[in-house]
C-alpha cells in the first residue's frame, strides 16, 4: 500500500483504523467519490458493522458508489463437489443468516450504486485471465489471481458504470 501512496501522493490517503468503528470509516472517506472495501465481511453473529459503516459513511459523506469484495458462493452458485466443499468451508453448510450474505443484501437494499465482487480462491499467477458471471449465473471457475481481481477493480474505478448494482464473480474458467 505504501508504494502506491508514494507513487500517486495526491491521490492516495493510507488510514490506519477499525473498519468496525464508524467514526473511523466516516472520517477516513471525506472527500472521497468512490468507496472500495477489500474486505470479506465476516462480522461476529451477522452484525454486519463493516458493510453497515460503509453504507452509513457513503450517505454521511454524500458518496454514491461502492465497490464491496466477497466470496464466491453467496447465491450457493457455485456448482459441483467444489461448490459443496466451498458452501461446507465457508459458510458451514448453511447459507442462510451468514454474513457475506447478509452484507450483499444490506448493500443492495441500501439504494447506493454499488457492486460486489465475489472472488474465488486467489493465487499469485502473474497473469490477468479471467471470466464474469452476474448474480444469476452459475459460477465459473474456482481460482483467480490477484492481479485479475485488481483488474476488474480497476476497470470499475475507470468506468463507474461497469458493474452497477450488481454482483460480479471473477474467476479463470479454467481453474477448474
Amino acid at each position: 500500500m505504501q508504494s502506491l501512496k508514494d507513487r500517486y501522493p495526491d491521490r492516495v490517503t493510507l488510514v490506519d483504523g477499525d473498519i468496525n468503528n464508524k467514526q473511523v470509516v466516516v472520517d477516513a472517506a471525506k472527500g472521497c467519490d468512490m468507496i472500495f472495501s477489500s474486505v470479506v465481511d465476516h462480522d461476529d453473529a451477522s452484525n454486519n458493522r463493516p458493510t453497515k459503516n460503509i453504507i452509513a459513511t457513503a450517505e454521511a459523506n454524500k458518496i454514491s458508489r461502492v465497490i464491496e469484495t466477497s466470496i464466491l458462493g453467496i447465491y450457493d452458485e457455485v456448482p459441483g463437489k467444489f461448490g459443496k466443499w466451498n458452501r461446507d468451508f465457508c459458510f458451514g453448510g448453511n447459507l442462510e443468516g451468514s454474513s457475506p450474505v447478509n452484507a450483499d443484501q444490506l448493500l443492495e437494499d441500501s439504494g447506493l450504486d454499488y457492486t460486489t465482487l465475489r472472488l474465488p480462491w486467489l493465487n499469485d499467477r502473474p497473469e490477468v485471465k479471467y471470466s464474469i458471471t452476474h448474480r444469476h449465473d452459475t459460477y465459473v471457475g474456482v481460482s483467480g489471481s490477484r492481479q485479475s481481481m485488481d483488474d476488474v477493480v480497476l476497470k470499475i474505478v475507470a468506468d463507474p458504470t461497469f458493474g452497477s448494482r450488481d454482483s460480479l464473480g471473477i474467476a479463470d474458467p479454467l481453474s477448474l
